[in-house]
């Protein structure tokens, strides 16, 4: 008996052990985190749990904080938005974080039996930290663009430029994508979509008003058709009527001048 007892209580030990060093690997602590820091992460979300173990949530007091820390943008915003550092550092800062988050979106895109996301929130909320990582990753790698070149309104860099805010409207469009997963969110995880898309569209198409979004425009025009949810049918019509008033207002300009 005193020798089950005596494995009982070792077994009890080395979990609570093996809890706290898990926990551990993430640098709570610190106000910020790093591109170094989230490689460790990520690397420890993606592949220091089992299958059978539930992941960091937001729902999860006892893992709430890294979820939370993961999804900060004020990580690379402090970084980005700082006036005394230069174009080119916070150029490469921001494609070490975008490069980090090509590797984060992966850490919650899991899917169960039903093909349901398991993880929804934490899953979205990691895609809308990467939409706003990207307002920064183009407008610097376009400023450092014009920066370096002797001619900056040349035709050539223009056109660098115009194809560099194009990729960005491609990458946003990933997240209209999700529509087509639509059946594998709750209700909760599909206002919480359209909330994204409402937010990070319209920020996009209010920085530049100029871009050619014909291509986003009929994809918006499917997608508010498949849609069965009127929180996401509503984000799309105000997304589209976006672009149509900054499209009017440009030719109203136009003929002004």
């Amino acid at each position: 008996m005193k020798k089950n007892n005596l494995i009982l209580l070792l077994f009890t030990i080395i979990t609570i052990i093996s809890c706290e060093k898990k926990e551990d690997k993430f640098p709570l602590d610190k106000r910020f985190w790093t591109v170094e820091d989230y490689s460790e992460a990520i690397t420890q979300l993606r592949f220091g749990y089992t299958a059978d173990e539930k992941l960091p949530t937001l729902d999860d007091p006892k893992t709430k904080a890294i979820v939370e820390k993961l999804i900060d943008i004020n990580n690379f915003k402090v970084i980005l938005d700082d006036k005394e550092l230069g174009t080119k550092h916070k150029n490469e800062v921001a494609t070490s974080f975008f490069t980090a988050w090509q590797d984060m979106i992966k850490i919650y895109n899991a899917q169960d039996k039903k093909d349901k996301y398991v993880y929804e929130v934490e899953y979205l909320e990691t895609f809308k930290f990467g939409l706003e990582l990207q307002s920064y990753y183009f407008m610097l790698g376009n400023l450092s663009i014009t920066e370096s070149v002797d001619d900056p309104n040349s035709e050539e860099i223009k056109r660098i430029l115009k194809s560099n805010i194009q990729t960005q409207i491609s990458n946003y469009a990933l997240l209209l994508d999700e529509i087509n997963n639509e059946k594998s969110y709750s209700e909760n995880g599909k206002q919480v979509l359209a909330n994204g898309i409402d937010k990070y569209f319209s920020n996009m198409i209010n920085n530049y008003p100029e871009a050619n979004y014909e291509s986003l425009e009929n994809k918006i025009v499917l997608l508010e058709k498949k849609s069965s949810s009127d929180a996401i049918k509503k984000a799309l019509k105000n997304i589209l009527n976006l672009i149509k008033s900054k499209k009017t207002a440009l030719e109203e300009n136009t003929e002004t001048v």
